[in-house]
């Protein structure tokens, strides 16, 4: 029973940091993807709805 307590849980240095929810990360990364490749692809794209 012990045992099973103990793999949940963290590091004791990590205890303290409040994680955000992995739902957030995904559309952070999704956000950060697009606006990354706007700013690369900015001229291609304006040049395409001419």
């Amino acid at each position: 029973m012990s045992e099973d307590k103990n793999d949940q849980l963290r590091p004791s240095k990590m205890r303290g940091v409040a994680f955000p929810k992995a739902k957030y990360g995904v559309m952070l990364a999704i956000i950060l993807i697009i606006v990354v490749n706007f700013v690369y692809y900015k001229e291609s794209i304006f040049s395409f709805f001419k």
